[in-house]
């Protein structure tokens, strides 16, 4: 008998549908099993029913009761007192003296409303927990807003500019594939429901080809591993591009009727022979013929991108002449062909009655400023020109803000869904911020993270298992929904119920304030107009937990074109990349740590790619994940270790231009020369020096979208 059979036959037990809310593209539907007598969760597995998920959870949210109810959880609000002691207090407490704090600086006229930042991420990606109750109470003050570009905003508007919206491939459809190549992508680690498909594939006699600076376990369980320079993959991608063309390999038909600029696109790749290429990339010019010629003929074939590969200086055009390769052979018209990003665009969402941005709009004037928010370390000085710095410009003919512009002084930073003391670049200038004792500074979380212990007040928040929630994907084609299966464990409220107090204590009128979650998400459903979503009514949620949005079955969404760019076409050359100041036509970006490395032959690139058994930050207290990742690392090849006089196991210093840490080494040949790897994000409290390893991150920006650049950092190795 199965768990799910044995705990629904039991009259002791009840059995919720809900689904993971962690920053995944599986959005995993679960259930779990509760106790009529005591209301305490006691088992948790994925829900069978679910296309992808198919009964199975990865191994972080497979303990997830044990992070619920964790000894350290918070369970009572928490106040700083004059000597520095985080003390609790009641709710009513803490809401009334955080409101009146807020209340101040909005009425002091050196700050106003946009003086108050909130600062918050992934920590869930439900629609209402997430950013929908928070928008409401930050439109309402009409508060700085956050561009939230720390994760996938390079690759994100690559991709866009490309096939005009975030649209793929339907994941179930790589088990189809023939030849499937995932590019940049831990595949068993951040996405591990697709395997089991790839596998599928494989029995069929597919072959699976990674590329990656890393042996990753998902390398080691592929046919092929291609070794690759960490943000060189534009430069791969075009000498593909050239070999295709140059071998009449392109579909002739669907490039001439479905894509646009083609004669410019065998113009650029003229000069992108496999010889320069491997130069670039490390990667052998035989490779890079053979897998050209591959991918053109064996069919069908299918590429997984994931946002590693964006997350240096050329981020935005690497993904994009990654993109534009499905087109030029024609896989958008087979089933098994294409290419996956993120399936985010395939729901088309109106958010408006759920963010209401109308609030906004009703207090009038100018919209209030945004900060960029890898930039908090600038965004929290006091200097208006380096605070002017953090100001959001996503492209090069957005005018460059200057100290004039950069509006009062950062008074007020709430953080919820989110450790920026862990997760965001130059945690030196981020800690320099959040130490200002004028700052006040107020977190939602679920346990003492780094930025909770710098905290002035910490509110206890509920998990997934203790909320209402609605949840989109980004790796698969179900709406889902998520029901509060046990009581909220002490004192902890939802996201939601804390922002509905916090603005009824500022006096915020808004009917929209004294709405119940579950009325929201249930106006929020019935609201959707789109034809997508005429399969998925609250009543059909509320049954099964997920629906698929309705498109068709096969879902090939480029197969007879139709892409949602302003040509109606795939576009290889793209004029809105020219009106934005972009080269129009995909290029080659060096990474950034390449012009240190040239002048300092013993300077390495660094990438920070997540260890297996956490989720950003999140899961690194759960004592059974943190023994699995044993301690924090520093993975470096044995021809770099070697001049550097670095061994195995021994501490080394790790040097950027704005930070310092200090890592046992590994000596191994899983990572490629020249680069170092160092698995993340530890919190402080388990590093060897009290430094997590985005002390080396700096502030700098991708090419589009103002993203981060966690695998283009220069650094330095030396014994410590």
């Amino acid at each position: 008998m199965s768990r799910r059979d044995e705990h629904r036959t039991d009259p002791g037990t009840r059995v919720i549908t809900g689904v993971c809310p962690h920053d995944c593209p599986d959005t995993c539907a679960w259930e779990v099993a509760v106790s009529r007598d005591d209301e305490r969760a006691l088992d948790l597995w994925g829900h069978p029913d679910h296309p992808l998920t198919a009964g199975r959870l990865c191994g972080k949210v497979d303990r997830y009761l044990e992070r619920t109810y964790h000894p350290e959880r918070l369970r009572t609000p928490l106040r700083r007192e004059p000597g520095g002691a985080l003390t609790p207090i009641s709710w009513t407490q803490a809401i009334a003296e955080i409101s009146a704090r807020l209340r101040a600086i909005i009425d002091d006229p050196r700050h106003g409303p946009e003086a108050i930042l909130p600062y918050s991420y992934g920590g869930t990606l439900g629609l209402l927990q997430g950013e929908g109750a928070a928008s409401r109470l930050w439109h309402a003050l009409g508060a700085s807003q956050l561009a939230r570009t720390i994760c996938a905003e390079a690759g994100g508007w690559g991709h866009r500019y490309t096939t005009g919206r975030a649209l793929g491939m339907d994941p179930l459809d790589f088990a189809r594939a023939r030849l499937v190549v995932i590019w940049g992508s831990n595949t068993l680690t951040s996405n591990m429901h697709l395997w089991p498909l790839i596998t599928r594939a494989r029995k069929q006699g597919a072959r699976v080809i990674v590329i990656d600076p890393a042996n990753t376990r998902t390398a080691r369980a592929a046919d092929e591993w291609i070794a690759i320079r960490p943000g060189t993959d534009a430069a791969l991608a075009l000498a593909l591009m050239r070999v295709i063309i140059d071998e009449g390999l392109h579909d002739r038909d669907y490039v001439a009727r479905h894509t646009v600029g083609f004669d410019a696109l065998r113009e650029r790749v003229r000069s992108w022979d496999p010889a320069r290429a491997e130069l670039i990339t490390g990667v052998p010019q035989a490779t890079i013929t053979r897998l050209a010629r591959d991918y053109a003929t064996v069919r069908p074939a299918a590429i997984r991108v994931n946002y590693g590969l964006q997350r240096h200086r050329g981020g935005g055009m690497a993904v994009r002449a990654i993109t534009c390769l499905p087109a030029l052979i024609g896989s958008w018209r087979e089933r098994g062909g294409g290419l996956l990003l993120s399936s985010s665009g395939s729901f088309h969402l109106d958010r408006r009655g759920l963010d209401r941005p109308d609030l906004l709009a009703a207090r009038g004037g100018p919209p209030p400023r945004t900060f960029n928010m890898i930039r908090l370390g600038d965004a929290l000085s006091l200097e208006p020109a380096i605070r002017a710095r953090a100001l959001y410009r996503p492209r090069p003919v957005d005018p460059t803000p200057t100290a004039a512009d950069a509006g009062p002084p950062v008074q007020a930073l709430l953080v919820y869904n989110c450790n920026p003391a862990a997760v965001a670049p130059d945690l030196a200038a981020v800690r320099r911020g959040l130490g200002r004792a004028d700052l006040f500074t107020v977190v939602l979380e679920h346990f003492m993270t780094d930025t909770a212990a710098l905290a002035d007040y910490v509110l206890p928040a509920t998990t997934q298992l203790e909320h209402w929630d609605a949840h989109k994907a980004y790796g698969h084609l179900y709406f889902a929904l998520n029901r509060p299966a046990i009581p909220p464990v002490g004192e902890s409220l939802p996201n939601s119920e804390i922002f509905r107090r916090l603005a009824r204590a500022l006096g915020l009128r808004d009917p929209c304030f004294d709405e119940d979650d579950e009325t929201i998400l249930e106006r929020f459903v019935a609201a959707q107009t789109h034809e997508s979503f005429a399969s998925i009514t609250w009543a059909r949620l509320l049954e099964n937990g997920f629906a698929r949005l309705a498109l068709p079955e096969p879902y090939l969404p480029f197969a007879e074109g139709g892409f949602p760019t302003p040509s109606g076409k795939c576009e290889f050359y793209s004029q809105t990349m020219q009106d934005d100041g972009y080269e129009p036509v995909p290029d080659y970006t060096p990474p950034a740590y390449e012009a240190v490395t040239r002048g300092d032959p013993g300077a390495l690139c660094c990438i920070s790619p997540p260890a297996h058994s956490f989720l950003n930050s999140s899961f690194v207290n759960v004592e059974r994940l943190r023994r699995r990742e044993r301690a924090p690392c520093l993975l470096i090849h044995p021809e770099d270790a070697g001049p550097r006089r670095v061994v195995d196991g021994a501490s080394v210093v790790v040097e950027s231009s704005v930070g310092r840490v200090e890592l046992p080494a590994r000596v191994t040949s899983d990572v490629v020369r020249g680069t170092v790897l160092a698995p993340g994000i530890w919190w402080t409290r388990d590093t060897p020096d009290g430094r997590g390893v985005n002390e080396l991150t700096p502030q700098d920006e991708t090419d589009m979208g103002g993203g981060a650049v966690f695998y283009d950092i220069a650094v330095r190795v030396r014994p410590a």
